[in-house]
């Protein structure tokens, strides 16, 4: 017993480790993989945002490349989250890092002909920008199978440190480029370092189950994704806070050029120095991320978090120097790692593995949507005054809003047992119908005295169903005998009723032991199946 006591003892220290998901040997290589590619994807934003000062110095064009970097993911998130669900996420992933390497081979030969303009360089940035929108949901869906769930917190926060060290990596190198050797060449590394990284995952060896149902058509995976996230009351309070404060946050990424410029000697140096300020601020945060979320409370870390960062902004803005300007910056970027990580470690939690890439493609929709119409926002507020203003005005109204949605919209923080179950018992037909859509009946009969009990707990009953899928849920009530209720569930077919089946967790089956509860018949609910004829 002492022995299982300790060893109990050091497994849970281990998953309080920061790194404890690096002993894991794929998670480690995967890790390393994804911080090439995000470096690379800093080296291009860094190369094109410094270059657009130099084409068109205005603080709308220069904002605008952060909006033609982040806009694909929000038109593309979705539909890439649904293929990563269906398809082989290996050769997905592979894919993605194919294309940035191809966009920026094609930047780097329109750099080097002097062919580029503003346009074209937006252009051009919203290309790379689609590769982030392939890459995003499909490494957000694999993390969760290579590491303990327990760990999955540990492991998301290694994520962030991957990223904020290629924030600081990527800028300086691509600072060094700049300097020494001119912006093209930034892209050229651009380019080998996304074919490097595509031929590290090309190497990993997982195997890819297909269903035996055969793969979702795209249209229907999109709806069930978007009802999956409609659904789910904690995912909407998640992406009501993630869209808020990232529409604010964005405000300093977004106008750090001019900032930079502005400073006393400000150059591409400085704007390096204070990007590399921020991702060190972000990377301490993420090794004591952990730690922090099992003290302090969920509700109190994101309004003290967006309240440091919006004070960051604000020292930042009116800093007379760069040397009270990086540890501003040092301070935003560990409140913007808390913030981001405990939202993106909610949203993980939420998701069952069926749904994963889709539903964290939503939750990199808002995230990335929020920032376009941030920076384009904030961008046309500091034409219209300054840019200290613009950035000041974000600071407030990030801490109000917050303050607000945490307030109005309450994740009281319940976890579901998102565990795969197989105890429904498949239905079976003789003749499967090939096309029209399926509908189901469940007959309950119950105490009528118990009615309002019984209509609450078949509310989440309608909420499950049509995060399984299903088309449309009614709930039929006898005007005759008024203990008499009917189910009714509407499929979009034969195979998709039975995918319901694959997805049924174990707190779907809890849920059914508390809907049986009231039944009070002979025998268990009656289940009937119809083909609805067009």
């Amino acid at each position: 017993m002492p022995d299982q006591a300790a060893a109990a003892a050091i497994a849970q220290e281990d998953s309080r480790s920061a790194l404890a998901p690096l002993r894991q040997p794929v998670f480690r290589m995967l890790w390393l993989t994804w911080m090439a590619a995000n470096t690379s994807m800093w080296m291009n934003d860094v190369a094109a945002a410094w270059l657009m000062t130099s084409l068109a110095p205005s603080p709308l064009w220069v904002a605008l490349v952060q909006t033609a970097a982040t806009l694909p993911v929000f038109l593309l998130g979705l539909p890439s989250g649904a293929l990563a669900d269906i398809l082989d996420r290996r050769r997905y992933f592979m894919a993605t890092q194919l294309w940035v390497a191809a966009v920026a081979a094609v930047v780097c030969v329109t750099v080097m002909m002097g062919w580029i303009n503003p346009p074209l360089l937006l252009a051009l940035t919203c290309f790379n920008g689609v590769g982030l929108a392939m890459r995003w949901p499909v490494f957000a869906a694999i993390v969760p199978e290579l590491v303990p769930r327990s760990q999955l917190p540990a492991a998301l926060a290694l994520n962030g440190v991957a990223m904020n060290t290629s924030r600081i990596v990527g800028p300086l190198v691509a600072g060094a480029i700049i300097a020494g050797a001119g912006s093209a060449w930034v892209f050229v590394l651009n380019a080998t370092l996304s074919l490097a990284a595509a031929f590290v995952i090309m190497r990993w060896r997982r195997e890819h189950k297909e269903s035996p149902l055969g793969r979702e058509r795209l249209a229907s995976a999109m709806r069930v994704g978007v009802q999956f996230v409609w659904q789910s009351s904690r995912m909407r309070a998640v992406l009501l806070r993630i869209a808020l404060f990232f529409l604010h946050s964005t405000a300093l990424l977004a106008l750090l050029p001019l900032v930079a410029r502005a400073l006393p000697g400000g150059a591409a140096g400085t704007f390096t120095v204070l990007l590399a300020s921020m991702g060190v601020g972000a990377i301490i945060g993420a090794l004591l991320i952990v730690r922090i979320r099992s003290v302090v409370p969920m509700q109190t870390l994101l309004l003290g978090g967006t309240a440091l960062q919006a004070t960051g902004a604000v020292v930042v803005a009116f800093a007379p120097n760069v040397y009270v300007a990086v540890p501003a910056m040092f301070a935003a970027g560990f409140a913007w790692i808390t913030v981001a990580n405990s939202l993106t470690v909610s949203a993980q939690m939420v998701l069952p593995d069926w749904v994963r890439a889709r539903g964290m493609s939503i939750y990199q929709m808002a995230l990335m949507g929020s920032t376009a119409a941030g920076a384009a926002l904030w961008g046309q507020i500091a034409t219209w005054t300054t840019i200290h203003s613009s950035l000041a005005i974000a600071a407030a109204s990030s801490v109000v809003l917050m303050a607000v949605a945490q307030r109005v919209v309450v994740d009281l923080g319940i976890e579901e047992d998102l565990t795969p179950s197989r105890v429904f018992k498949v239905p079976q037909a003789e003749a499967p119908p090939q096309a029209g859509r399926i509908q189901a009946l469940i007959e309950y009969r119950i105490d009528p005295a118990r009615t309002a009990e019984f209509l609450q707990l078949m509310q989440e009953s309608r909420r499950s169903r049509m995060r399984q899928g299903a088309l449309d849920w009614q709930l039929l009530r006898d005007l005759y005998d008024p203990g008499r209720f009917v189910e009714q569930i509407t499929d979009e077919s034969w195979t998709e009723h039975l995918r319901r089946f694959d997805r049924v967790t174990a707190a779907d089956v809890q849920l059914r032991e508390r809907k049986l509860a009231f039944h009070i018949g002979e025998e268990p609910p009656l289940v009937t199946r119809f083909l609805i004829e067009r």
